[in-house]
């Protein structure tokens, strides 16, 4: 497990264990709540190639979930974690004799900047992209599925928007910026978007395991949108984390136009003094909260046996509880 300290990681690492499976992680730091649960934890970095191996051997399966994530940062961060650390991955499961490898990708390997409604695998990689993460990710996920052959097995999942208890990454910035003024619905947010709540993208993980160890295996070598099926506008699915924030609804927005030429702008000026840190708005952001993108999930359905358990009503009560468990500075905390 790479990755297995993260919020999707920690949470395919929990239903691992609950079921006997032994499993190790390797991460760069320290993760004490994984070693409380049994897991044999390694120190390293994806782009240490003999660190990986390392980690690989005597492995049955490989969940590679780690990623370098963000709408900002310089390309060759992004490219030496996402794709030389993907390639590591790949060669370290070959020379280990890992017969599987799951690969943990994201709708945003096929976002052209324009809507996607009811969008199955057959969208194409576009030829530009906005951003270093997907573009990154679209090298990556192309690596992972051209190595599936019959001494590894590979299948690329493409979970989108996660969200849940745990969350360190999307919630806590819409509540932080909430409760600092500084959000805005971007147009109308009448745009609909696929999410889905951590736990069934992590029983997304195991099952796409588990058939790729299956004799006849459909997924070998495919790419799986997984979401929760429940396509809602992007400015309800906003507010209904803000609800279960305990915080009102979103009342202001600024035009799309307005939004992306001040990602543009933001972008200029970051580049130019070569500031690493994300700006509050990109050109890839504001296309994100301002076009539709849900998903057709017939294929994972069909080749995954994979069906969500928990409903966007269900997850939003189990946020809101973990949200009043944490103190309200820190909604990121574990």
């Amino acid at each position: 497990m790479t990755g297995g300290g993260g919020f999707l990681g920690a949470a395919i690492v929990r239903k691992l264990r609950a079921r006997g499976d032994e499993v190790r992680s390797l991460a760069r730091g320290d993760y004490p709540d994984l070693a409380a649960l049994g897991v044999e934890v390694l120190r390293g970095d994806l782009r240490d190639a003999g660190a990986v191996v390392r980690a690989a051997a005597g492995c049955d399966v490989v969940f590679h979930v780690a990623a370098k994530p963000g709408i900002w940062g310089r390309a060759t961060d992004f490219h030496e974690t996402n794709v030389v650390g993907t390639e590591h991955v790949v060669s370290a499961c070959l020379r280990e004799r890992v017969g599987r490898l799951v690969y943990t990708s994201s709708p945003s390997v096929i976002f052209a900047g324009g809507p996607i409604e009811g969008g199955d695998e057959s969208l194409p990689y576009p030829t530009r992209f906005l951003a270093h993460y997907p573009r990154t990710k679209a090298i990556a996920e192309r690596h992972v599925l051209a190595a599936n052959s019959a001494a590894l097995r590979t299948v690329s999942l493409r979970p989108h928007l996660i969200w849940g208890p745990g969350d360190n990454h999307l919630v806590p910035r819409i509540v932080a910026r909430a409760r600092a003024g500084q959000l805005r619905k971007i147009g109308s947010g009448a745009a609909k978007v696929d999410s889905v709540y951590v736990d069934n993208a992590a029983d997304a993980h195991l099952l796409a395991a588990d058939r790729l160890g299956a004799h006849d295996s459909a997924p070998a070598g495919r790419a799986y949108f997984i979401t929760n099926g429940e396509p809602l506008p992007v400015g309800e699915l906003i507010d209904r984390i803000l609800l279960a924030a305990g915080l009102a609804k979103l009342d202001r927005s600024i035009p799309i136009g307005v939004a992306y030429a001040a990602g543009l702008a933001s972008e200029l000026v970051y580049g130019a003094l070569g500031l690493t840190r994300e700006p509050r708005m990109t050109r890839f952001l504001a296309k994100q909260l301002s076009t539709a993108h849900w998903f057709d999930l017939g294929a994972a359905r069909r080749d995954l046996g994979y069906a969500p358990a928990i409903s966007i009503d269900e997850g939003m009560l189990r946020l809101g509880a973990w949200l009043r468990s944490v103190t309200p500075s820190d909604p990121g905390a574990r």
